[in-house]
């Protein structure tokens, strides 16, 4: 769906495709953390398996609690 010429965006719109775009950004860390961890990727350097809880941790964090974090913040007051 297009929007029609002189009509302003949905700041709604803009907003649930950044809350989409944080959830993935926190999916692929927390891949990323498990594949550093099992060191089963070759394509990764091989890095401490302390650097993978900490990456799979970030990602959870920014998987479940950032999304929520600024849905709070972009709440409308009633």
């Amino acid at each position: 769906m297009s929007e029609l010429p002189g009509s302003t965006p949905d700041p709604a719109a803009a907003r649930f495709a950044v809350l989409q775009l944080v959830r993935l950004s926190g999916a692929l860390l927390a891949l990323a953390g498990v594949l550093v961890i099992s060191g089963k990727a070759s394509w990764l350097p091989r890095l401490p398996e302390a650097v993978g809880y900490v990456l799979v941790a970030a990602g959870l964090v920014d998987f479940y609690v950032a999304p929520m974090l600024l849905a709070r913040r972009w709440k409308s007051k009633p």
